[in-house]
């Protein structure tokens, strides 16, 4: 007798079609993040548009007012993201994303084009909050340990793929009439769209989110669907029984989490843990990457004095060294780790801004060139570490009782410095030139310290695995990236033994047969002990 199936789908083909819904939102992402590049600076949208013709910050305006919409959509989901689901707000996101386009694309001259353009930013915006919040948490809850790093820096990585489509369509686009030099460009997106909402429709609801509203049967039977298995198979029990004390332990079970409980310590950390996934959104936006991607051909024609056509041949040969780069993370995130990716990517991304500020210093054509190979460098450098990674440490970092909302934090995070950086990179770039890169440049140094002390490494864990880092940190008094060193990897049968030990098993429950109660690393006796200074500690 065969398993649960989901459009006559399970295992590891369930598991692909997952993966590729997921991505397709941030292909979606990375499309609509990179389109408007190759179109705000063309003369048929600026005569339609014509506020944004020569305008710097007008531009800036118009491209950065959908960081604005998206900033709302994740906003959105921080309050009704638990409620809703994550198979319902990806639905809702995409649908809301081609409502936008359609406004967008539908902005005619004599009719106030720039506000119904800007109008159909923030509705697209919106739609792509929702996805960009839920999305990597969705992911996440339905991945097995050894590859939801993969997973999840595979859709990352699917953003570069998104922009470089957008790029060169633009660039297509560019030698046809007036009318389809943006328009088409921008309706593109709706296919995306269209097919996130009909995979959606035919693919399970997170198991992790059914059983926190107590729909014991269905999350069991996608659980079964994933594994390939049938649902009284004992690894599909043991997954169920390790989630279900993790809800029990966070007494989410039925509920909807307040947010005051993402601002809570204690032994399980929510809010450091929260803060840790919000401030890697941080670093991605303020490091520089959307100085580089949403203004690269007006960088390559401002900065470094090519022509037009030059400096969007450029743009689009840097965009495929981005994809290309991008992949890399694939094959090194579950090799290499969370935080060695982090660390050498901030390496390569500030050396690679130095090259560019110092090139530009002399303001010569040849040493432009230069500059040119520094944003180039720059590019591989963040594809292959900073442009995936953001979107994997916050899913996973946090615990199922906060995920969602912390996800969609930091999310709000990413946004509101997405929208900052767009809006002031012109303005930079017109009134302190090089002085843009070296500011960029600076600020990627400041984060190398903060990657060393404060983030703890995640690679190879389960996320309820997870939990005892920082539950570990906490009771023994150490730094949470020590504690994330010396706990060792667990079996799913460990996990559930360890769990008890730590103060996150059931009441009542027992210590698994065969589970080691006088285990140096953890035993009950320290159990106890823990439980008590807990509550002595805020």
């Amino acid at each position: 007798m065969s398993g649960p199936k989901f459009a006559g789908m399970s295992g590891n083909l369930l598991m692909r079609a997952v993966t590729s819904c997921a991505t397709m939102g941030f292909l979606l992402f990375g499309y609509d993040q990179g389109v408007m590049s190759g179109i705000i600076d063309a003369k048929p949208f600026n005569d339609v548009f014509t506020a944004t013709k020569d305008n710097s910050t007008m531009q800036g305006t118009v491209t950065a007012i959908y960081e604005i919409g998206c900033l709302f959509g994740a906003v959105f989901i921080l309050g009704a993201g638990d409620w809703l689901g994550r198979r319902l707000s990806i639905i809702m996101g995409a649908s809301i994303m081609i409502l936008g386009v359609i406004i967008q694309v539908t902005s005619y001259p004599g009719h106030v084009p720039l506000a119904q353009f800007i109008i159909g930013r923030v509705v697209t915006g919106i739609g792509n909050g929702i996805n960009t919040s839920t999305i990597p948490t969705y992911q996440a809850e339905c991945s097995r340990t050894s590859n939801r790093g993969l997973l999840i820096c595979i859709e990352g990585a699917t953003i570069a793929f998104g922009t470089l489509i957008a790029y060169w369509i633009d660039f297509g686009a560019s030698y046809g009439p007036p009318g389809l030099t943006w328009r088409f460009p921008i309706a593109f997106q709706i296919f995306f769209g269209l097919l996130i909402i009909f995979g959606m429709l035919f693919l399970p609801e997170s198991p992790r989110w059914l059983f926190t509203r107590e729909r014991y049967e269905e999350g069991e039977a996608v659980i079964a669907a994933l594994m390939g298995k049938q649902i009284a198979d004992h690894d599909v029990q043991l997954q169920k029984a390790i989630i279900l004390d993790s809800i029990k332990a966070s007494g989410q079970a039925g509920k909807t989490t307040p947010l005051s409980a993402v601002f809570s310590g204690g032994k399980t950390q929510h809010f450091r843990r929260m803060l840790l996934g919000s401030s890697s959104q941080f670093f991605q936006q303020i490091g520089g990457c959307n100085a580089v991607i949403y203004y690269l051909p007006v960088l390559f024609k401002n900065s470094i004095h090519q022509s037009d056509l030059m400096s969007m041949i450029l743009g689009g040969v840097n965009m495929i060294v981005y994809s290309i780069f991008a992949t890399l993370s694939w094959f090194l995130i579950e090799r290499v780790g969370r935080r060695k990716l982090f660390w050498w990517g901030t390496i390569g991304q500030c050396a690679s801004m130095v090259i560019t500020f110092a090139c530009l210093i002399p303001g010569t054509t040849s040493a432009a060139k230069g500059a040119a190979f520094g944003l180039f460098t720059y590019i591989a450098s963040f594809g292959a570490t900073w442009l995936p990674l953001p979107w994997l440490y916050p899913a996973e970092i946090s615990p199922i009782k906060t995920r969602a909302k912390a996800n969609a934090i930091s999310t709000c995070t990413n946004w509101l410095f997405n929208f900052l950086i767009v809006m002031v990179t012109p303005i930079m770039i017109t009134n302190i030139s090089w002085g843009t890169y070296l500011f960029f440049a600076c600020i990627n140094a400041c984060f190398l310290p903060v990657i060393y002390f404060f983030y703890p490494e995640t690679a190879g864990r389960s996320l309820e695995e997870i939990d005892f880092i920082f539950a570990k940190g906490y009771l023994e008094n150490m730094s949470y990236v020590r504690a994330a060193k010396e706990l060792p990897h667990l079996s799913d049968e460990d996990v559930e033994r360890v769990a008890m030990q730590y103060g996150f098993g059931t009441a009542g429950d027992g210590p698994k047969e065969g589970g080691s109660g006088n285990s140096a690393e953890f035993n009950v006796a320290k159990s106890d002990e823990y439980r008590s200074i807990d509550h002595e500690k805020v």
